[in-house]
């Protein structure tokens, strides 16, 4: 209704905000595949530990909220998002690189075992209401109250946003990101210098899963600022192509999850001002993005620049 108000300058305003909202998850679990794949290994049970961060996150806001009080309760519940994001990565790590072991498989059974978890364990918390995450309002120097809220930054955006230059910068200027790029690159070489490609890729996974954890969390202490069974739709899975799209580069990584969250917020933006017309269809654009990126990258005739030499690759 607020943007209908505005007719249909309600629609770029739509849009944007829902950019600023629904662009944080992408962010934060793009992060952490990039850096993931990065030391040679796809992580596709990223969509579980989506899943299992926003209950957990939830879970967590809701049953302190009485304990530590209703304005650190949901920072308690971020916290353990990320660390049931590292269980899972930790499993995960150790699953991948088993003799004979499959990537694919792997993240296959990790995406079963972390959704059910999630669903399992989140069941009592469909109905309560948790506290949420505090907004930062960069709005007020507008007088319309639909411009202040569609401008309501969640800190854990803001905190992504950071997170794309420092990764960029460990890659390539600390000694453990050129360990990450030597064992992705080139695992023989990486071996020859006496680096254990089996910690970095355990400590690589963990972290990335770590990310994915805080982007679950953003999903249920902000936006959409609930926790159901289906409240991921999909963009764990969203994010291996996004980091393909991305180029295994973490600062277009950050320009990808706009580019995403955009898509996302234009089927309620139409809707807004009361074009219901095609409207799945416009649901339907980030899933449609990623068929095209897939299609468009994965093409045998076109090189995977930035991608990982030992990609994809059984050990």
């Amino acid at each position: 209704m607020a943007a209908e108000a505005l007719g249909w300058w309600g629609v770029p305003l739509g849009i944007l905000a829902g950019t600023l909202r629904g662009s944080a998850p992408f962010l934060f679990v793009s992060l952490g595949e990039c850096l993931t794949e990065k030391s040679g290994k796809i992580n596709l049970g990223l969509e579980g530990t989506l899943l299992m961060g926003a209950m957990s996150a939830y879970g967590v806001s809701y049953l302190t909220q009485n304990w530590v009080g209703p304005g650190l309760s949901p920072w308690l519940g971020v916290l353990v998002a990320g660390i049931s994001g590292m269980l899972l990565g930790a499993i995960h790590g150790w699953l991948a690189q088993q003799p004979r072991v499959n990537d694919v498989a792997v993240g296959i059974a990790m995406i079963i075992f972390g959704s059910g978890l999630a669903f399992f364990l989140g069941k009592p918390f469909i109905q309560p209401q948790a506290p949420q995450l505090m907004t930062i309002d960069i709005g007020g120097w507008s007088s319309l109250p639909q411009v202040q809220s569609a401008l309501k930054l969640s800190p854990l955006f803001l905190m992504g946003i950071a997170i794309a230059p420092l990764m960029q910068w460990f890659f390539r200027a600390t000694r453990w990101g050129l360990y990450v790029r030597a064992v992705g690159d080139s695992p023989e070489a990486a071996r020859a210098m006496g680096i254990s490609i089996f910690q970095v890729r355990m400590l690589s996974i963990v972290a990335g899963s770590f990310l994915a954890g805080i982007g679950g969390a953003c999903l249920s202490l902000y936006y959409p600022g609930v926790w159901t069974e289906r409240i991921s739709s999909g963009q764990g899975l969203m994010a291996v192509a996004l980091v393909i799209f991305a180029r295994w580069n973490p600062i277009q990584c950050l320009w990808a999850s706009l580019l995403f969250g955009g898509a996302q917020a234009i089927g309620p933006a139409f809707q807004s001002v009361g074009i219901d017309a095609y409207y799945y269809l416009f649901n339907a654009a980030p899933y449609i993005l990623t068929l095209l990126i897939m299609i468009i990258t994965c093409s045998p005739k076109r090189t995977l620049i930035g991608a990982p030499g030992a990609l994809g690759k059984e050990d």
